[in-house]
């Protein structure tokens, strides 16, 4: 882990998305954090060591279904799968597809595996997998104010965790799509999928893979956008905690939604045509219920508690 020395910083971006509005002052404590997002290698331990069975290999419960087929409740998760040819950028249905048989263990279904991955991120975890490893390792998930000041590596608000070039001197500094998305990848990077999460250099302070690779859960409940600085002109937050607890408003759909934490710092599958969230400052709602192929995890522990 790497101790990431409290400060205030100014959270969020008006550059981008709406989500990440308004820009705004945070403080955060001190922090300890870990240097990498949690490996296969880290994530079996815990399994061995505690039999823990995660929610992507667990058959779902037809009374949660109600009219469902019976040949359809059956264990998995959504796995990447790309088309051959453009298709349309407003459905995701496109390039994602369930996968029965797909889990931490079997990353893209039946007949995969993690063997020769033991430092690659784990994947296919929902919300409390991340939080049942996390306990098991005396640690927490971090908030999304932690995580976002960590990921700028100590230099600001910047466009990226290394600075304002997405490829300073041509140099890859994270594992992000390069081509068309999602039906040509260059793998340019030298990845098509995930990577080590030592593969690309650390960021200022230390930390590798804040940016891509895979997206990382947040403790913090999912709100369309940031509180500004004038609603809060009495003082500056000291460590936030973002949304309110239990089912969220998507006012795109017009209906209540399954709850929904935020997920940070993009993934493998994050392209400039189409996703720039290979951010610090970029967040995204993933639905405390939904495991996929590029969405992991890491550890904080605060620092009154010790590493």
């Amino acid at each position: 882990m790497r101790l990431i020395p409290g400060g205030t910083f100014r959270m969020g971006s008006d550059k981008h998305y709406p989500e990440e509005k308004p820009a705004h002052r945070v403080t955060v404590d001190s922090f300890w954090i870990d240097r990498t997002p949690v490996t296969n290698r880290q994530f079996r331990a815990f399994i061995e060591a505690t039999g823990y069975v995660t929610f992507a290999e667990i058959a779902p419960d037809p009374n949660d279904y109600p009219g469902a087929l019976a040949h359809m409740l059956k264990a998995g998760s959504l796995v990447f799968s790309p088309p051959d040819h453009p298709v349309d950028l407003r459905n995701f249905a496109n390039w994602w597809s369930f996968k029965f048989g797909a889990n931490w263990r079997r990353p893209y279904g039946k007949g995969s595996s993690i063997r020769g991955l033991d430092n690659h991120p784990v994947v296919h975890v929902v919300y409390r997998d991340a939080a049942a490893y996390a306990a098991w390792a005396g640690k927490e998930l971090p908030t999304e104010a932690e995580w976002e000041y960590a990921a700028a590596g100590g230099l600001g608000q910047t466009e990226f965790a290394w600075g304002e070039e997405l490829m300073p001197g041509g140099r890859h500094m994270a594992n992000i799509w390069h081509g068309e998305f999602p039906h040509e990848n260059l793998a340019s990077d030298g990845y098509a999928r995930t990577s080590p999460v030592d593969a690309f250099p650390p960021n200022g302070f230390g930390l590798s893979d804040m940016i891509g690779n895979v997206w990382e859960w947040t403790v913090d409940w999912y709100s369309a956008a940031h509180i500004g600085d004038a609603a809060k002109a009495c003082c500056i937050p000291e460590n936030p905690r973002g949304g309110i607890e239990g089912e969220s408003y998507d006012p795109c759909q017009r209906q209540l939604t399954i709850p929904r934490k935020v997920v940070k710092g993009g993934s493998h599958l994050c392209a400039p045509n189409y996703c720039r969230r290979y951010r610090p400052a970029a967040r995204h709602a993933q639905p405390v219920d939904t495991s996929m192929s590029h969405v992991g995890f890491r550890c904080v522990i605060r620092e009154g508690d010790g590493p």
